[in-house]
């Protein structure tokens, strides 16, 4: 089995719903079979480099809200962010995340996609990291096994790996993707948002069960609900 999920760095219900994903793919029973591939998506393709604009400034001014307002919406988020053990600090920056799309396709070449992404996560809404240094950038990938030296030269060329970024973003639109995170079984189901542990264990309980035959073959299918962002 192939999962395949969207996100964006920039996207904290895709920090919360890796956790609550992976939490779903440990009680999967088969869980050795699933190979799970991350798809790169923009939420602001338009945001500047992450390195000008605070997260409360962006919220205001994206939803019409005061700052009052944006830190109450910012402060939901940290509540459902503790409840999977995240941490979760809205002093962060907002920013461009395409070199950080560019930058995982490279960690997927190596094989250490998700232990990159994990890294980038944590970088963004744990501590608050400057994702627009380079330098910082290349340590984070060298701590999740990918060649500072290479990581390094792909931040410095804007076309490497672009087009398999866009590529991703493409199929996202292909498949009726708004907004993420949002999990493909297959390119069978679809699972939109950060849901449950549970809702991810009983989505790859029925694939699997429909690809062996113990169930009929229900085509396309989108589990919606609460947790995400869109464009």
């Amino acid at each position: 089995m192939r999962v395949e999920i969207w996100a964006d760095i920039a996207c904290p219900w895709c920090y919360i719903g890796k956790a609550r994903f992976e939490a779903g793919l440990a009680a999967f029973a088969h869980r050795a079979e699933v190979e799970v591939v991350h798809r790169s998506f923009e939420l602001d393709r338009d945001a500047p480099p992450a390195a000008e604009v605070p997260v409360l400034e962006m919220l205001a001014a994206k939803y019409g809200v005061s700052r009052a307002q944006a830190e109450a919406m910012e402060a939901k988020v940290a509540e459902a962010a503790a409840g999977e053990g995240l941490a979760y600090r809205s002093d962060r920056i907002h920013g461009n995340t395409f070199h950080l799309h560019r930058l995982l396709h490279l960690a997927r070449a190596h094989g250490v996609q998700d232990a990159l992404l994990t890294a980038l996560y944590r970088a963004n809404f744990a501590e608050a990291a400057p994702l627009a240094d380079p330098d910082a950038l290349c340590a984070l990938a060298a701590g999740a096994g990918v060649p500072a030296q290479e990581a390094a030269r792909v931040l410095a060329d804007p076309e490497a790996y672009a087009a398999e970024v866009r590529a991703d973003e493409r199929a996202a639109a292909e498949l009726g993707a708004t907004g993420v995170p949002f999990f493909v079984i297959d390119r069978r189901y679809g699972v939109s948002g950060a849901q449950p542990a549970e809702v991810f264990r009983q989505a790859l309980e029925h694939a699997r069960a429909e690809s062996a035959g113990a169930v009929p073959a229900a085509g396309d299918a989108d589990t919606c609900g609460d947790g995400g962002c869109a464009i």
